[in-house]
């Protein structure tokens, strides 16, 4: 029988409702459990595609092409194991699926309601993420914040499973506890108003974790316990750690795991034993510094810097940093200021290793050409990452191989050096405004030149790596870019497509037109991150 981990969020969102849902699953797989996990969305988007980085964070996209939430990205690094398009859904998709069912006959000519209806195709699809997962337990992170009317249809699917099988499923509420500054002292109020709003929904939690800056003391786990109806064992201390990879050992510690098989009357296959410690202590251990300098556009909002828009990208670096014994100390550079202000470029000089991450459109596309441009002359070590690998491509192709102007075409249709074009198949889906999950999404080969970095990197002659783009390496031009020293590393086989760029006499200048920081895990960096790394650390 498979068993069912509700976790939602009380108080407010940002909390890590994501990294606990990752980290319980970690946990329970650790003690012999096969386990999967289910992100719910409670956007009327169908998926995530469509969203700005800057408001929801980065899109993670599945081995299957699905664009998803970035939470997908946390399971896959926690568990080491992808994660499907099943286990994914938003309003949007869930409401499409009702409304195409309904259309074609399929509820029978009854009246299609939101209620039941719509918490019953979001029952279905927890079940198939479980079937085809083989898993003893699912865990569902449920989006947003309890006492939110988006969500509200997703906690009744819940409330309607629990009633089902009482015995096969649990909630767990991650809340906030905040210590207000003036006051100096750990406030448990809103965490009461959310347990008494999640009762509302018909739903009593069955273990809380208490987020906060500071440990939870007993006198406020106490009133906690009194107030929500739940035993003080059952309320989990959830402080603010350095790491996220830290979060498992802390619920370890706080017997978390134990707790929950108790609640469903099982027991351990395996001992508590983590890999969790032994990354910590690498983590610990590591001395040296590692300069990386991050060129974007999508992390700027006001006065904040949203990280979120390169989540991938910022653990592919500390996961190949620390398998170097090196911290890394990541920059945001904004690509604008290198438009705006011509001598910006210059404080370059002073990074071990320069990436521009993947985007799309106008928006900072000179002064990412300029860091481009700078890395190239300065023997930077210099990673793009697919639309850094294009500008890359653009770059060379303008101060190198003399075509004067040359261009993306998703930035300049008038180019006279079409570097970088749309591919053929996608001119219907721009033209007909196709544009949610239409572009080359999820994963695709690529076969490997010899003596190359890329070779180098990854040991074997064909790889298989996860995309998302709509443009490509023009192949009319390549000849004329070979010619002038433009190595091309990796290509598809089936499409003749330009996967990797990279050159010689370069201490490390590689560009990949897919999304390698998609498969880096903690215990397994991605192959490319790591040489990106060692030439940093060379240079240093």
């Amino acid at each position: 029988m498979t068993r069912y981990i509700f976790v939602v969020g009380g108080v407010m969102s940002g909390i890590g409702k994501g990294i606990a849902t990752a980290s319980i699953a970690s946990l329970l797989e650790n003690r012999g459990y096969n386990v999967t996990a289910v992100k719910i969305d409670p956007y009327i988007n169908v998926d995530a595609g469509t969203m700005n980085p800057i408001e929801h964070g980065e899109v993670f996209v599945t081995e299957d092409g699905l664009e998803s939430d970035q939470d997908l990205g946390n399971y896959e690094r926690f568990l080491n194991k992808n994660i499907y398009r099943t286990n994914y859904m938003t309003t949007g998709l869930v409401y499409k699926t009702v409304i195409e069912a309904e259309r074609a006959l399929k509820y029978d000519g009854k009246c299609v309601e939101v209620v039941p209806h719509i918490p019953e195709e979001v029952i279905r699809r927890i079940k198939l993420a479980a079937k085809k997962s083989k898993a003893d337990f699912v865990l569902v992170e449920i989006g947003g914040t309890v006492g939110e009317y988006q969500n509200i249809l997703y906690l009744e699917a819940a409330r309607m499973m629990k009633i089902e099988n009482p015995n096969a499923v649990i909630f767990v509420l991650v809340s906030y506890l905040p210590v207000p500054g003036n006051l100096g002292e750990m406030k448990t109020k809103p965490t009461q108003y959310a347990v008494r709003t999640l009762n509302s929904a018909g739903l009593q939690p069955d273990i809380i974790i208490a987020r906060s800056s500071a440990s939870l003391d007993e006198p406020r786990k106490k009133k906690l316990s009194i107030f929500c109806n739940i035993p003080a064992e059952n309320i989990v201390s959830a402080p603010d750690v350095k790491s996220i990879y830290e979060v498992p050992i802390n619920f370890e510690r706080e017997q978390l795991t134990l707790r929950i098989l108790k609640k469903f009357g099982l027991q351990a296959k395996r001992n508590g034993h983590t890999p969790w410690s032994k990354l910590i202590q690498k983590i610990a251990r590591a001395k040296k510094e590692v300069k990386i300098g991050i060129v974007g556009k999508y992390f700027d909002t006001g006065k904040f810097t949203l990280s979120d828009s390169y989540i991938s990208v910022i653990e592919a670096i500390k996961h190949a940093s620390w398998a170097e014994g090196a911290i890394p100390k990541i920059d945001w550079l904004n690509a604008k200021d290198f438009e705006t202000k011509p001598n910006a470029v210059k404080s370059l000089s002073g990074y071990d290793g320069i990436i521009v991450p993947g985007g799309f459109g106008s928006r900072g596309v000179e002064g990412k050409i300029k860091a481009i441009k700078y890395a190239r002359e300065h023997k930077i070590p210099y990673f793009g990452l697919c639309y850094g690998m294009q500008l890359a491509t653009v770059e060379f192709a303008r101060d190198v191989a003399g075509m004067k102007n040359a261009n993306s075409t998703e930035i300049n249709p008038k180019t006279p050096y079409p570097i970088i074009d749309i591919l053929p198949e996608q001119i219907k889906n721009l033209s007909e405004k196709n544009l949610g999950g239409s572009m080359r999404l999820g994963a695709y080969k690529c076969r490997l030149v010899k003596n190359t970095i890329a070779l180098k990197a990854y040991g074997k002659p064909l790889i298989s790596e996860r995309h998302r783009h709509r443009y490509e390496v023009n192949n009319k031009l390549r000849d004329k870019l070979e010619k002038s020293g433009l190595i091309f590393s990796g290509l598809n086989p089936e499409k003749n497509l330009v996967e990797i760029i990279e050159l010689k006499n370069h201490p490390f200048f590689v560009g990949v037109q897919f999304h390698p920081e998609l498969k880096s895990r903690p215990f397994d960096p991605h192959p490319l991150f790591l040489e990106f790394i060692k030439a940093a650390l060379r240079k240093k």
